[in-house]
């Protein structure tokens, strides 16, 4: 529930106080967590790409040094033209004794064993040599194979080779399998006599891989690191991991590049490949190692720098909070007490002692709160009680006025003995007491007060008869006319002061009474105006100046001339503003116009809001 509330708000309804811890988070949490972000990620980007620069480097040398080790053991069949006897051996085609031939394959045994197969050629574990159907050897290892003299014998009939050059076969090409775990692979070389330009045979060398592993070990000693030498078809012929020797590498076709370095994510794990092809075997060297192995270091780094950056984080929060809090408690006591004096208490003292801008602000206030409550004490309840007695006098010296009036017109009405006028004029007068007395609110309807004003003018005419002649012109629609308000008893003190300087000059007097709507540029608004225009005797200058000055004094004044006049505005005034009210314009011997201005509100309650 805390939550929905808090999401709703925006920042700017936040209190200040979180602002400030907010604020405080965006200049200085945020920075240093970015900080640490970014400077441990460019790090490990730095440390990934320099390995990845420098690791192909280390490959080739690797690979250049297996090329020249696998190189110098091609050249091991040469030692056979060491030995006059063992040349003699092989070039002999047949024998005439058994004896014989045991003799030749105990003297090439033996020489093979002494020659290659001792301790000085760590790396040769057997050495086979076919001539004229007879297969001398020497051997470290046994074949797992019971036949495997046929199966050798097969291989190197099947094998083709180009001249002396040696060729190098993988264990699954050859017909029989050394009983081993180590990874070796088979030297295969012809054996030509360059003298008598002939070929002896062919001399097949078993040689033990693991000289690789001293090779690759100098650069690398990482346990989690990878590290294999497949042939250009993807053969596996050496492997870190010795169940992956006799293999296939199945991504070796996808690789981006054959030199140089690259990224994977096979597996779930993200690693760094490096490869090198070289020579003319074309062996690939390839090395692969989890790239959060290379970052182990930047890792210790990057959990050192996040302790330490939230440990800061921590303190100054807290220094933040305090410091937050310390400016905004007498922040939110003023707060507090803006609402009480907002709910009319007045007796609120704010105690700031200090001497910055929120001292000065209590200060400011305790200032402004005596200055009202001493205002308030002076003037506010003596305000209040003359603008209610002058609303009091206005209003009730209206309604004696007409009244007065009314009854003079009924009683001349009942001495000429016009019944039937009397009962119509009994009729205006009851309507007219019921809008006076029974509706007591200070508004009505325009319809209600043009209705009242009609019925005094009739009563009027009635009494004055052919002098006095109206027209009521309605310029607005019906909706407006019954659902306006304005105050009450405005029109008819106008139309009486009218008809009482009109008759004294005038045979008949002609009252025009007009309400409409008008648009104000100046406010936009529309407005509700009377024209009240007569056929009188108009006002002179000095006394339309006096009339005037007399409608700009808003207040309570002593009955005199032009009466209505004043106290209409006076009442319009007070309850809607300076800008409405009555405005004059008058002809000498030609009559007057009184304007009245109101707003338009279509409930009775907007009046007394503006009241």
């Amino acid at each position: 529930m805390i939550f929905r509330r808090w999401r709703g708000k925006r920042f700017r309804d936040y209190p200040f106080a979180y602002k400030l811890i907010a604020t405080f988070v965006l200049l200085t949490v945020l920075p240093l967590l970015l900080l640490v972000f970014f400077s441990n990620t460019q790090y490990a980007r730095s440390v990934q790409e320099q390995i990845g620069e420098y690791m192909p480097r280390f490959l080739y040398q690797a690979n250049a040094d297996v090329d020249k080790h696998i190189g110098e053991l091609t050249t091991l069949p040469e030692m056979l033209f060491n030995s006059e006897d063992v040349l003699a051996i092989l070039r002999r085609e047949g024998y005439e004794r058994r004896s014989d031939f045991n003799r030749d394959q105990y003297t090439l045994n033996g020489y093979l064993a002494r020659t290659y197969t001792s301790g000085r050629n760590a790396d040769v574990m057997g050495v086979f040599v076919f001539s004229n159907g007879r297969l001398f050897h020497s051997s470290k290892v046994a074949f797992e194979e019971a036949d495997w003299r046929a199966g050798l014998q097969a291989t190197v009939e099947r094998t083709e080779t180009v001249g002396s050059q040696a060729r190098i076969l993988l264990p699954d090409e050859i017909g029989a399998s050394l009983a081993t775990e180590v990874p070796y692979v088979f030297i295969l070389k012809p054996i030509n006599d360059n003298d008598n330009r002939r070929n002896l045979g062919t001399m097949l060398i078993a040689v033990d891989l693991s000289f690789i592993d001293d090779i690759v070990r100098n650069f690398e000693r990482n346990e989690r690191a990878d590290l294999w030498v497949m042939a250009p078809t993807g053969k596996i012929i050496f492997h870190t991991d010795r169940d992956r020797i006799g293999g296939s590498d199945e991504n070796k076709d996808r690789y981006p590049t054959l030199t140089g370095s690259f990224r994977t994510s096979g597996g779930g794990e993200s690693r760094l490949v490096s490869v090198n092809q070289y020579g003319d075997r074309g062996w690939i060297l390839v090395h692969s190692i989890p790239l959060k192995e290379l970052t182990k270091r930047t890792d210790l780094v990057r959990n050192v720098s996040v302790f330490v950056v939230v440990g800061v984080i921590v303190l100054t929060s807290l220094i933040a909070i305090v410091i937050s809090y310390s400016m905004t408690r007498p922040l939110k006591k003023l707060s507090r007490l803006m609402k009480t004096v907002e709910m009319g208490d007045f007796e609120v003292d704010l105690k700031v002692q200090s001497g910055d801008e929120v001292g000065t602000l209590a200060r400011s206030f305790n200032s402004m709160i005596s200055t009202i409550r001493n205002l308030i004490q002076q003037n506010y309840q003596i305000e209040l009680r003359q603008k209610e007695a002058e609303l009091y006098a206005l209003q009730s010296q209206i309604n004696p006025h007409f009244m007065y009036n009314t009854l003079e017109t009924i009683g001349m009405a009942v001495e000429e003995g016009d019944s039937e006028q009397v009962v119509d004029m009994v009729t205006l007068l009851g309507r007219m007491l019921r809008f006076s007395v029974s509706n007591q609110s200070k508004s009505v309807t325009i319809a209600e007060e043009v209705q009242h004003v009609k019925d005094y003018l009739t009563i009027q005419k009635f009494r004055f008869e052919d002098r006095v002649g109206f027209e009521i012109v309605q310029v607005m629609n019906d909706e407006d006319y019954h659902s306006l308000y304005t105050p009450k008893f405005i029109l008819q003190p106008i139309v009486e002061n009218a008809i009482k300087y009109g008759l004294e000059t005038r045979k008949k007097l002609e009252v025009h009474i007009a309400a409409s709507q008008e648009f104000v540029a100046r406010s936009g608004k529309r407005d509700i105006v009377f024209r009240i225009r007569d056929n009188g005797p108009g006002i002179p200058p000095e006394k339309m100046e006096q009339l005037e000055q007399s409608l700009k004094k808003v207040g309570f004044e002593e009955r005199g001339a032009h009466f209505g006049l004043i106290n209409v505005n006076a009442r319009i005034v007070m309850m809607h503003g300076p800008d409405y009210g009555l405005q004059l314009h008058s002809i000498v011997d030609k009559g007057t116009e009184v304007i009245v201005r109101i707003p338009m509100t279509r409930k009775e309650a907007d009046v007394h809001a503006a009241d």
